[in-house]
């Protein structure tokens, strides 16, 4: 009884129709999200439309007043892990994912939970998670959430009371799959690809009926085994594009992140990651549809087209940013478009119905490739750049986390330009010659202990001196830069663009900005009290406007980079739902400073033999440093194992790297993949790094 008076409440102070308010909890529809600028005040999907331009026709909070915007309510989460999520509102009521892949419904005027649901995902797939234990949104169709898991499940919940309706395993168990991307729907199907290239799978995405959870469709990204046939004649041509047993490996190619819909083409965008292992060389092939941006029918998942931005990539270009469609006028014609600012830092601009490139411009600087041929659409590629033939190190510019990550872009059809969270990180890339396949951990296939950043103080520095992050304003039809707005360092949040001539992004140093979008003047800001990765979305109830966004630093840059995560702001996580509007007044509590992290007192005398330093360093970087940062070094999400008690008590080590105590955090055991005398090289090295504990700055606790 509480429960559904709560529910009449809260749809009783946000409807404005009679027609709204006789619809059911979450109930969104093809015309319903095809209409979405007429229906400003909800935003109906991750990306708010079809196209995924991040864009609100909303106008109540515009330039001239945004220095009134205040947090009118906020929701703690119970995680402190990285928060990547837009939230999705339909008539008053907010629907969100956080990390762990939980979903909570919220009355997005005044932040009261409605509902709660877990999926209890088990911690030990963690390890199969590259990127943080993260979560990119849900679906919203006809009364129901959808949300892709961790763990590979598509879970239907009731938009009313959060109960499911259906689950389906979308993957197979026996490898390492993951789903951290936010499922669509399109031609009455739910559709949802995963993660994992780096741990030996096979790409592809799978569309399930919306009302009943069964298979409509698979679509591979690479072929299988040639032995045992092609599933469509799409993989059989890609087949020739490959070399070697490339099957062994599972190909990679995985749908992470966008997903786009053009309901009158009936075509579904996609975009493909990395060829697994990285430390290829270039007689591997194309290998297709890897790094591609791919088109298949809504209705039956057959091939259309495909346009590959990195052939043959060694460097993690994933293509799996941003796709938005638009219509733009590009040499005196109208162009239906899909756009991406992408990994390799390049922006493509290609026709909608064909595939066909248009344009291709570097939006950040690029090392790799000296431009894209226009006629053959392929990148001229700087010999140099492909290390596993030359035997050296490639500084690439950019690294592996790209000029453009998955954080969302925004396009304003108002202003003509998309907003980009670009960056610069450059990366060494050297080929490991000794690369034998691991079962935990990354299988990149590259040196990592080389491409380590080195722990001395003046390396650091010099490494630091080349990191960027800014906003950048980019004009597709003119592929050429409008303005920028610099920030502390990379790994900022995703972008939301108004027609109030607004632009709003997170920041990785815990600052909430709104710039004007025409000029990128700075016009408000408030601080999170913690990084923002996740992009922020807008609505209005009542004729109030609201602007909201997920707060909580966290992704794969915090996780990997170390010391080099610092530059950004290497603030504490605090996850919170953060909500403003004009005048609004609620505060967030004061912060309460934590403790720094003690050095432990009684080192054992591991780190003098420099023999076995040197060995634990290079099993560290190849089994550790995913999770626990770059020369042991960590960004905050995880123990910095430098202060572990475990480096000075061998039982609690045994209890935690070999028993797995702590496997419902996400350390699983590593009984079966390191032996002792690896063991005591990683602790050897541990202990080491311990001992120059004085080079690292405190955890940092932005105020209000």
């Amino acid at each position: 009884m509480r429960n559904a008076l709560r529910w009449i409440l809260t749809l009783a102070a946000a409807v404005c129709t009679t027609s709204i308010a006789a619809a059911p909890p979450g109930w969104v529809t093809a015309d319903r999200l095809a209409a979405a600028d007429r229906d400003p005040d909800n935003w109906l999907s991750v990306g708010r439309d079809y196209g995924e331009t991040r864009f609100s026709p909303l106008t109540s909070i515009d330039a001239t007043n945004v220095s009134r915007l205040h947090l009118t309510w906020f929701h703690d989460l119970d995680t402190r892990r990285g928060q990547e999520a837009t939230p999705v509102v339909v008539d008053g009521v907010m629907y969100t994912s956080t990390a762990w892949s939980r979903v909570l419904a919220l009355n997005a005027v005044t932040g009261e939970a409605l509902w709660q649901f877990d999926p209890k995902v088990n911690g030990q797939v963690a390890v199969n998670v590259c990127c943080d234990l993260v979560n990119r949104g849900v679906a919203v169709w006809k009364g129901r959430v959808y949300v892709g898991t961790l763990d590979g499940r598509l879970i239907a919940l009731d938009a009313r009371t959060g109960k499911p309706v259906w689950s389906v395993l979308t993957v197979d168990r026996n490898r390492a799959y993951a789903i951290t991307g936010a499922p669509i729907v399109a031609a009455g199907k739910v559709i949802i690809g995963n993660a994992g290239a780096e741990f030996g799978v096979r790409g592809y995405v799978t569309a399930y009926d919306a009302a009943t959870g069964k298979q409509a469709w698979r679509f591979y990204t690479v072929p299988g085994n040639p032995a045992q046939g092609f599933e469509s004649p799409a993989m059989e041509r890609a087949a020739r594009t490959w070399s070697g047993k490339w099957w062994i490996d599972g190909g990679g190619g995985t749908v992470w992140n966008s997903l786009t819909y053009d309901p009158k083409l009936d075509l579904v965008y996609f975009g493909t990651g990395n060829a697994a292992p990285w430390g290829r060389s270039e007689a591997d092939g194309d290998s297709l549809y890897c790094t591609s941006i791919v088109a298949v029918r809504g209705a039956t998942g057959t091939y259309a087209w495909h346009y590959q931005t990195t052939p043959g990539d060694v460097w993690d270009y994933d293509a799996d940013q941003t796709l938005t469609l638009a219509s733009l006028v590009l040499n005196g014609r109208q162009h239906d478009v899909v756009m991406q600012a992408s990994k390799n830092g390049f922006f493509y601009v290609l026709e909608r119905r064909t595939g066909k490139l248009l344009s291709a411009k570097n939006y950040v600087p690029v090392n790799w490739a000296s431009g894209v041929d226009p006629k053959t659409g392929r990148p001229t590629i700087n010999p140099e750049a492909r290390y596993a033939s030359t035997g050296k190190v490639w500084l690439a510019a950019p690294g592996g986390l790209g000029g453009h990550n998955w954080q969302a872009s925004a396009y304003s059809p108002l202003t003509g330009l998309v907003y980009i969270p670009a960056q610069e990180i450059p990366f060494p890339y050297l080929r490991d010659e000794k690369f034998e396949r691991t079962e935990l951990g990354m299988n990149v296939g590259l040196d990592m202990a080389a491409t380590s950043l080195p722990p001395d103080a003046a390396s650091r520095r010099a490494a630091l001196s080349g990191l960027k992050g800014y906003l950048l304003a980019w004009d597709p039809q003119g592929q050429h830069e409008v303005w920028r707005a610099a920030l502390a360092g990379p790994w900022n949040g995703g972008v939301l663009a108004t027609a109030g001539n607004l632009v709003f992004q997170g920041t990785a140093a815990g600052d909430f900005v709104a710039y004007r979008a025409s000029d990128g003047a700075r016009l408000w800001s408030a601080a999170a009290q913690t990084g923002i990765v996740a992009a922020p979305m807008t609505f209005a109830v009542n004729g109030r406007q609201y602007v909201t966004v997920l707060a909580g630093w966290g992704g794969v840059y915090p996780l990997v980079a170390g010391a080099l995560a610092f530059k950004s702001g290497h603030v504490v996580n605090r996850s919170r739902v953060l909500t403003y509007a004009l005048d609004g007044a609620a505060e967030l509590p004061p912060v309460v400073a934590e403790p720094p992290q003690p050095t432990p007192l009684r080192l054992p005398d591991l780190h003098s033999d420099q023999r076995l330093v040197s060995e634990g360093a290079s099993l560290y970087a190849r089994h550790c440093g995913q999770c626990h940062g770059d020369a042991a070094v960590s960004g905050g999400l995880t123990p910095d194992l430098r202060f572990s008690r475990a480096l000075v008590n061998p039982d609690f080590w045994n209890a935690v790297v070999n028993e797995g105590i702590l496997t419902p955090n996400g350390m699983v055991s590593f009984r079966k993949e390191l032996g002792t005398t690896q063991q005591q090289a990683i602790r050897a090295y541990l202990t080491q790094r311990a001992a120059q504990t004085d080079e690292t700055p405190p955890l940092t606790h932005p105020g209000n």
